[in-house]
């Protein structure tokens, strides 16, 4: 699947992602909200202002990819596609903001105390919360695989925190039934210190995009080396890639013998430029053909530069 039908059938996954997502947190907020008032768990608090905030998340990641996949127009040239690491990042300020919220409630029940009603309830609805989780995970692994999302990647890995703590609020609940009052609201600290964490890496991650960051180092040499197979290229340099959304951008230099004619450097140039494509699709690709001798002529200069 190459070129205009791969883009669109990513963005067809990329929509159904964000759609089950939007649809698995209302359900889990609903029957967190029950748990919650009927036992009292602050655990259980902690698990629901967390569903809150994935919907909140979900649904900005679902605007967020509809508008990433708006074709470029007139006044936007390389396309949408920095909206879904934006919407990463807005993710990460969410995640941040319910952590902190976790801790400061759990320390006030260390100090005060409050018994827990109903837990059978709760760990019942928390298996119900690890089973439909599970299910958007499988679903969300299989769209990231395809396409890559930084989004969708950004909510699975809230979602994969969810599992963690869904098991944690279990044990939170058990231990509490036995008479160990404490453990409500430690767990509930754990659980806010582990999301936390995660919105610094989905952070970081989105940050790096949304600055551009080069490919990957085997992305690099994968594109070096599809570009060198070509027979009539002589050498390649100054290679620049990033990506925005789901579309890869491609700069490079390709050096060609100087007495070729500008028809036939050009047919070259597409050759290399209709590979690349295939082994990534969807990328966009700007090839500039330089002269064998001037291009070695440029590397001695630059290594004199450097010496200097």
């Amino acid at each position: 699947m190459n070129g205009e039908p791969a883009l669109a059938h990513r963005g067809r996954l990329l929509k159904q992602a964000s759609y089950a997502s939007v649809s698995t947190a209302g359900v889990l907020i609903l029957v967190k909200l029950l748990a919650w008032m009927m036992t009292g768990s602050l655990s259980l608090l902690a698990s629901l202002i967390d569903s809150l905030m994935d919907s909140a998340a979900s649904l900005i990641n679902l605007l967020a990819i509809r508008y990433s996949l708006q074709p470029a127009d007139t006044e936007h040239r390389f396309g949408h596609g920095k909206a879904e690491p934006l919407a990463g990042l807005v993710q990460a300020a969410f995640i941040c903001g319910s952590a902190g919220f976790l801790v400061l409630n759990a320390i006030d029940r260390l100090r005060h105390p409050q018994p827990l009603h109903a837990v059978g309830l709760g760990i019942a609805v928390m298996v119900f919360a690890i089973v439909v989780t599970l299910a958007l995970l499988w679903f969300q692994r299989r769209v990231i695989k395809q396409t890559g999302s930084t989004a969708i990647r950004a909510d699975a890995l809230h979602y994969a925190s969810d599992l963690l703590s869904n098991f944690a609020i279990i044990a939170a609940l058990w231990l509490t039934s036995r008479g160990w009052s404490w453990a409500d609201p430690v767990f509930a600290i754990l659980v806010a210190i582990y999301i936390g964490y995660s919105a610094l890496r989905v952070g970081h991650t989105a940050v790096q995009q949304l600055l551009d960051r080069e490919l990957s180092a085997d992305v690099q040499r994968q594109i070096m080396d599809i570009a060198r197979e070509n027979p009539a290229v002589q050498g390649v340099h100054d290679l620049r890639t990033r990506q925005s959304g789901q579309v890869i951008f491609i700069q490079l230099h390709l050096e060609l013998d100087d007495m070729l004619p500008l028809y036939q450097a050009h047919a070259i140039a597409d050759q290399v430029e209709s590979a690349i494509c295939v082994a990534i699709p969807g990328a966009q690709v700007i090839l500039h053909q330089d002269p064998a001798s001037l291009a070695e002529q440029h590397l001695h200069e630059m290594e004199a530069e450097q010496g200097d």
